[in-house]
C-alpha cells in the first residue's frame, strides 16, 4: 500500500481517472487544497471513496488575494478531518505578502486548537516562525510537507510529535539527504506533492533511503490512531 499524505489531484488534468486508478490499487491519498472554495467544490466528488480524502487548505501563496474565503474556511472546518495545505512562506515569492500570510494563518490555527485533525503545513524559508506558531496554538498533528529548514530545528519538530512527508526529490538532493538522515524512521511518512512534483515515485523514495512501505503504514496508522 503506496500512502501519499501530501498530493494535490484537485489539480491534476483528470482527477477521476487519478482517484479509481488509487482506489483500484487500494493506495491512500490525502488531496491538498489550495482554497476552501477549491475544498467546497472537491468536497462531494470525493468523499465517496475508501481510500482518499480532501484536505481543507488555503495556501500560504494565496492568503494575500483570497484572504477573504477565511469564512468559507471557518463553515467547511467540521467537514474533514485533513487540513492542508496551510503554513507560510518567506521565499522570495511569498515574502512580499509576509504579514497578509501571518494575518491568515493566525486565523487558522485557533479554529484547529484542541480538534481532532491531521494538519500538512507548507513552511518554506518560515520553518521557525511557523513552528512557533503551532506550539503557542496547541496544534497537534502536524505534518511538515517537504521540509527544506535548517537541521537544528529537526530535534524540536520531532519532540513535539510532528512528522516529516517526504518526497522522491528530496530523496535525490544533497540537502535533502541529510534533513531525511536527521529524521527518524519512526516520523516519516511520504508524498508526492503531484502535480506540481515530476519526480514523485513513493516506491522509489522508499527504495532511496531504505524504508519499507510496512514502516510507513504503521507511521500513519499511528497518526490516524490519534485522530480517532
Amino acid at each position: 500500500m503506496i500512502i501519499d499524505t501530501h498530493c494535490h489531484f484537485d489539480m491534476m488534468p483528470n482527477p477521476e481517472l487519478y482517484l479509481k486508478s488509487q482506489e483500484a490499487m487500494t493506495n491512500i491519498s490525502i488531496g491538498m487544497t489550495n482554497l476552501p472554495s477549491h475544498f467546497a467544490m472537491g468536497y462531494e466528488h470525493v468523499k465517496s471513496y475508501r481510500y482518499s480524502r480532501l484536505a481543507l487548505g488555503l495556501h500560504p501563496l494565496y492568503a494575500s488575494e483570497k484572504k477573504s474565503e477565511l469564512r468559507l474556511f471557518s463553515q467547511y472546518i467540521n467537514q474533514t478531518s485533513y487540513i492542508g495545505e496551510i503554513g507560510l512562506d518567506f521565499s522570495n515569492k511569498g515574502l512580499p505578502t509576509k504579514e497578509d500570510q501571518l494575518v491568515v494563518l493566525n486565523s487558522i490555527l485557533p479554529q484547529l486548537t484542541g480538534k481532532k485533525k491531521i494538519v500538512s503545513v507548507h513552511s518554506r524559508r518560515a520553518e521557525k516562525v511557523l513552528f512557533e506558531m503551532l506550539c503557542k496554538h496547541e496544534i497537534k498533528n502536524v505534518i511538515f510537507h517537504w521540509y527544506s529548514g535548517p537541521l537544528t530545528l529537526i530535534p524540536q519538530i520531532v519532540e513535539r510529535g510532528y512528522y516529516f512527508s517526504i518526497n522522491e526529490k528530496m530523496t535525490k538532493t544533497d540537502s535533502g539527504k541529510k534533513i531525511i538522515d536527521c529524521i527518524p524512521s519512526d516520523r516519516i511518512l511520504t508524498e508526492t506533492d503531484a502535480p506540481y512534483n515530476n519526480v514523485c515515485s513513493i516506491k522509489q523514495a522508499l527504495l532511496n533511503i531504505g524504508l519499507s512501505e510496512n514502516q510507513v503504514y504503521e507511521n500513519f496508522r499511528r497518526l490516524l490512531s490519534l485522530i480517532r
